[in-house]
């Protein structure tokens, strides 16, 4: 096993000295992490390669290639649920030579002679509510065999070392790149994105409803399948929509609203940001950390509508989150994430051959 990674290394803070080569080869797996606003990991990928100092493999450890400039997996199938459990078959011999691998999923494969780099952009497998210790059992033996996990941003790192028991210096903080979208122009509807707050919405709707029936807007909802039945079963005049529809949603959008339990990364409130759509969100932990002073945060939950009316009316406020949110979302942007994780690439690949 290789040496310890000890740096932290995010957007702002990423620069961790000369690189060890011209470029680094680094095998990313597309089965990663997934949005509303399309594959996260694909963004990083184009990003990369825009660089000009990365070779790289992309592989796919759950689906099938989907283009010929993917590495076809062999027996792909039959390592997946070992993968996901981190045992199996080292991922080493399937693929080109790399000198570190990077997984966003649910697949953390073993590797023998190459460093192993896994994002944890979702923390709901690893609190109570999941009922399950699939996720924190394959993590630590993950990171038993030398691999650095990524968290998103610095509140989520505490969340993944509290629950999984590791040392600090296993985790280091890395934002994932939040797709681009068209600016919006112009937008009537007060667009709310629902993760893991389906019971607020609930409790808010109606009053969500009576305003935007007042400026003459509607509601609409971002919800996943199971979330949207509850809504349409409450008989709530809202428009329920998929998250697969997440970008027509946001070129209609006058105000975002981005109701969420603190679990994932606030990827589509940051897309909204750089729309020029304001938008309000719940002052979490992680909203606070990533979001303050770009976007409306809501004191506590009583207080969403009234921050409502402040971003749907007042000019003058619209306009200043406009260019604060532009000016905020670019710390996020694919390049700005790429040159982050190449910056982490170098470190760790550092510390394995120490």
């Amino acid at each position: 096993m290789g040496g310890q990674v000890v740096a932290r290394v995010d957007e702002r803070d990423a620069s961790v000295g000369p690189c060890l080569s011209p470029t680094i080869r680094v095998g990313l797996d597309l089965d990663g992490s997934l949005e509303s606003l399309g594959n996260s990991m694909t963004d990083l990928a184009d990003a990369l390669v825009r660089t000009g100092e990365v070779d790289l493999v992309r592989f796919r450890s759950r689906t099938s290639s989907s283009s010929s400039s993917e590495t076809h997996l062999s027996m792909r199938g039959l390592w997946w649920p070992l993968w996901r459990r981190s045992r199996g078959r080292s991922i080493d011999g399937l693929l080109a030579a790399v000198d570190v691998i990077h997984v966003a999923g649910l697949a953390t494969p073993p590797t023998g002679a190459i460093p192993l780099v896994i994002s944890v952009d979702d923390l709901r497998p690893l609190r109570a509510e999941a009922r399950t210790h699939l996720r924190i059992t394959q993590l630590k033996r993950a990171v038993e065999r030398g691999a650095i996990l990524v968290a998103s941003s610095r509140s989520a790192s505490h969340e993944v070392i509290a629950v999984l028991g590791v040392q600090r210096n296993r985790v280091v903080v890395v934002p994932p790149a939040v797709p681009v979208v068209d600016t919006t122009t112009s937008g009537d509807d007060l667009v709310v994105n629902i993760t893991g707050a389906d019971d607020l919405f609930l409790a808010i709707a109606p009053e969500l409803i009576r305003y935007c029936n007042a400026h003459g807007s509607r509601v609409v909802a971002l919800a996943s399948n199971e979330v949207g039945q509850r809504i349409h079963s409450s008989g709530h005049t809202v428009e329920v929509r998929p998250r697969g529809e997440a970008r027509a949603a946001l070129s209609n959008a006058h105000v975002v609203m981005h109701l969420s339990d603190g679990a994932r990364f606030p990827s589509f409130a940051i897309a909204a940001m750089s729309a020029g759509v304001p938008t309000i969100a719940r002052a979490t932990e992680i909203n606070r950390e990533l979001l303050e002073g770009a976007a409306a945060l809501a004191a506590n939950d009583q207080d969403l509508v009234g921050t409502l009316d402040e971003a749907w009316t007042n000019e003058s406020r619209r306009s200043i989150m406009v260019a604060a949110g532009r000016s905020r979302a670019v710390d996020f942007a694919p390049d700005t994430a790429a040159r982050a994780y190449l910056s982490l690439y170098h470190e760790v690949v550092r510390g394995w051959s120490s």
